[in-house]
């Protein structure tokens, strides 16, 4: 295996990782000057066409969508994403599997000879060491790779993926999060977002009702005029239909009797339209037919995104972390039928706006079940019950050290036609996750 002196396995690297900066893997620095300095001196370039998805929410679903649909085409796909769940292998997949420990280790120690004295954050030394088992796709006797996406971590201007020329961006929504690092208002943030095109070349904005400096940026930065930005239900768009769904785009296009993606939630519709519409800009470079579009999306897979658990009581998993995205978690329960009692279990990062969240989703909760998370960002179970009561949204249970040990309470306490959900982080996702032996 091939590492560095005291390094020898992917836990030593991602320990040393967590040692560059203060803060570990939460530590945040905005900026393309490092990465882009490290990037020259790796030499890295693009050999195929890349894909860049930001957003404020569905970019995981996004990548996926986009990623399936292509390996169902015959592709060879890799694809950039954060966070993970379980293991630090799922933030590189190629041709759809997880990056395995060797190859790892193998790009963080050229990313580490590469920078000397050039500090990175956790993000930005992954992001480089990402590159780098993509290039390794073209060494002698491998075929290379046909499509590269990347998920953007943060933001979009400043992030660290942005070093790369997007031949197509994606941005799926603009919604109030992480305003410490991109603004307090729509506006502010979508102008972060937008940074992520490039000039004529397309922008696909899944956000209906986007901010106008999204657009104004699009027209007046990336590109002298408008036509390559598409806008979901004015450029393309879909139409639900009774057991089926259309996709439609410019120029008449139409896509009909296309079987529900396999990931749950009306919000899924929106992302696979955005992901058929970002492949079109390509079809070039990267023809796809409608039965690979529609094989794609019955066979698209992605945990903790309104993941439903075999058995009962039912069992529902989520990462929404947002007030947008608690609310399409709310629309997605009201969907699946009766339950008699919703349990929540729920845990959340301090410097999220948890009353906005609890606010989305209370209408859909009859018992709160705070739990603490590890790190110094989470916020307490204490905390959580504190919001829970102020805003007087429904019963709480005792606080409780962990999300496992909150389901734990809620098996022994719910009926058979009960709920049970987790749902407020990907840290509190991953616990149950892990109490069920399952896999990312």
């Amino acid at each position: 295996m091939t590492g560095s002196p005291g390094r020898s396995s992917l836990d030593d690297w991602l320990d040393h990782l967590e040692r560059l900066h203060p803060r570990g893997q939460a530590g945040i620095e905005l900026g393309l000057e490092r990465v882009q300095q490290v990037k020259v001196v790796l030499q890295q370039r693009q050999t195929c066409p890349v894909i860049t998805v930001g957003g404020t929410n569905g970019k995981g679903s996004t990548c996926a969508l986009i990623e399936r649909i292509l390996l169902s085409a015959g592709y060879r796909v890799g694809v950039y994403s954060s966070p993970h769940l379980l293991r630090y292998n799922e933030r590189v997949r190629i041709n759809g599997m997880p990056a395995n420990d060797d190859d790892f280790c193998t790009a963080f120690a050229r990313v580490e000879r590469a920078r000397g004295e050039v500090p990175l954050t956790y993000f930005e030394f992954g992001t480089l060491a990402a590159w780098e088992m993509f290039a390794a796709q073209l060494l002698p006797g491998l075929p290379g790779l046909d499509a590269i996406i990347l998920e953007v971590g943060l933001g979009g201007r400043l992030d660290a993926t942005n070093v790369y020329d997007a031949d197509c961006a994606i941005v799926t929504t603009v919604a109030l999060d992480h305003m410490d690092y991109l603004g307090a208002t729509r506006e502010a943030i979508g102008r972060e977002k937008v940074g992520i095109c490039r000039p004529d070349r397309p922008l696909i904005c899944g956000d209906a009702d986007p901010p106008q400096s999204l657009m104004d940026a699009c027209r007046l930065v990336c590109r002298p005029t408008s036509a390559d930005f598409l806008c979901n239900g004015r450029d393309f768009g879909f139409t639900k239909q009774e057991g089926q769904w259309q996709y439609w785009g410019r120029n008449g296009k139409k896509l009909g009797g296309l079987a529900f993606p396999a990931l749950r939630g009306d919000c899924q519709l929106s992302n696979s339209a955005c992901a058929i519409a970002a492949i079109d800009t390509l079809h070039d470079r990267l023809p796809v037919t409608a039965q690979d579009i529609r094989r794609g999306l019955s066979e698209v897979e992605i945990a903790g995104r309104c993941q439903v658990l075999p058995g009962r009581p039912q069992i529902v998993l989520d990462v929404a972390h947002n007030p947008q995205a608690a609310a399409a978690l709310a629309a997605s329960l009201g969907g699946m039928g009766f339950a008699r009692t919703t349990w929540a279990v729920f845990g959340m990062m301090a410097d999220k706006d948890i009353a906005g969240v609890v606010e989305a989703i209370r209408h859909r909760v009859d018992r709160w079940l705070p739990c603490d998370l590890p790190g110094q960002r989470a916020a307490t179970a204490v905390s959580l019950a504190g919001i829970i009561e102020k805003l007087g949204v429904g019963g709480t249970a005792d606080v409780f050290v962990s999300p496992s040990a909150a389901l734990g309470f809620a098996r022994d306490n719910a009926s058979s036609d009960d709920r049970i959900l987790a749902f407020g982080s990907f840290l509190t996702v991953a616990d149950v996750m892990r109490s069920f032996s399952l896999k990312a």
